[in-house]
């Protein structure tokens, strides 16, 4: 993987504000941002439990808006900027969309495919493969995540205290 330091922060750290809603609605805190000829042309952030939907990841509320926005489902002439690594089915949306480059804030060891566990971006049997950059402010978009989860965890105890003494 390729890491290239003169790629715009300035998209990351959009896909960084994203990331932050999700964080506001309790959800944990992912956020997307597609570009197409310097513009931003979508936006997404994990919404799963606010939607209740397995589907309502941040890359793929970003591919669908993409989609929309450019009448087309082939999105061959736009970058994704994501703050984690794509899981599984969000990297087999990106390959799906022809998309030619993801650039990531940061790898996820427990369910990243784009590298981490598996990397579906660069199946070589598949009829598209994808660029990926990764590690583009990497430092805010895991601090981001750890602080979610301390919180998380702080939260989940303190339920667990009051539940006990009532």
């Amino acid at each position: 993987m390729a890491v290239i330091k003169d790629i715009p922060e300035k998209y990351m750290r959009e896909a960084l504000r994203q990331a932050r809603k999700a964080y506001a609605l309790g959800e944990v805190p992912i956020g997307c941002v597609i570009v197409r000829d310097n513009k931003i042309i979508a936006r997404g952030y994990n919404r799963r439990n606010t939607d209740k939907n397995t589907l309502s990841h941040a890359e793929l509320t970003a591919i669908k808006k993409a989609s929309k926005q450019t009448g087309d489902w082939r999105l061959e002439d736009c970058t994704l900027y994501v703050t984690l690594e794509p899981c599984q089915m969000c990297a087999g949306a990106i390959v799906q969309a022809r998309i030619p480059q993801v650039v990531m804030g940061c790898m996820n060891p427990k369910a990243g495919c784009a590298g981490s566990v598996l990397n579906i971006l660069q199946v070589p049997g598949f009829n598209h493969q994808v660029s990926i950059v990764s590690g583009i402010l990497e430092a805010e978009c895991s601090d981001l995540l750890k602080q979610f989860f301390t919180d998380l965890r702080k939260r989940n105890k303190a339920e667990k205290e009051n539940a006990a003494s009532d």
